[in-house]
């Protein structure tokens, strides 16, 4: 991993920002949402939600450098962090935001901001609202990536065909997937 990014997130970690894991072994789960997204293409948009620190949002800027990368946070201090540190790192494909990850939903749903190929959470928030608030965000064909526990299963059956996703286990992240919009 780029030693500067993994300095900035010892940097995160010291700000208090994720808990005391060893932050290697933090940065590893986030190369399971790398993984799990694949590949992209140069035209392609993802968001991380409650980018926080930078976990995982850091690191999928670092692999997805053709990409475009937001970070939203609603926390002015995060965002704050993350702006210097995008810098830092000289990511120009990354947007750092601060805003209710609802004021985005909003702005997707009219039209104002373009949905997103891919939308990925670690630590959002409780897993309907983290699913229900990601759904929201991603255009026909795109794909969730978030954080499972280490055992169990937290999406209802009902939730997702609500949603009108489909979930497949990926080790330590869960892939949903929006079907592509046949009318397109």
């Amino acid at each position: 991993m780029n030693p500067v990014l993994l300095e900035t997130l010892r940097t995160a970690q010291r700000f208090g920002f994720f808990g005391a894991r060893p932050i290697e072994e933090a940065a590893e789960h986030s190369l399971d949402f790398v993984r799990a997204v694949g590949e992209l293409d140069a035209a392609a948009r993802l968001i991380d939600l409650g980018a926080g620190g930078g976990l995982p949002g850091l690191v999928l800027a670092d692999a997805f450098a053709d990409a475009t990368i937001v970070l939203l946070d609603r926390r002015q201090k995060r965002t704050d962090f993350l702006q210097r540190s995008v810098i830092t790192l000289g990511m120009q494909h990354v947007e750092v935001r601060c805003s209710d990850v609802k004021v985005l939903i909003d702005e997707v749903r009219r039209g104002v901001t373009p949905g997103f190929d891919v939308v990925t959470a670690r630590g959002f928030g409780p897993p309907e609202f983290t699913l229900t608030s990601a759904s929201g965000l991603i255009r026909p064909g795109g794909r969730i990536v978030i954080s499972e526990p280490p055992a169990g299963d937290r999406w209802s059956a009902e939730l997702l065909d609500e949603l009108g996703l489909s979930a497949v286990a990926r080790g330590r992240v869960r892939v949903f997937s929006r079907p592509p919009d046949r009318h397109a």
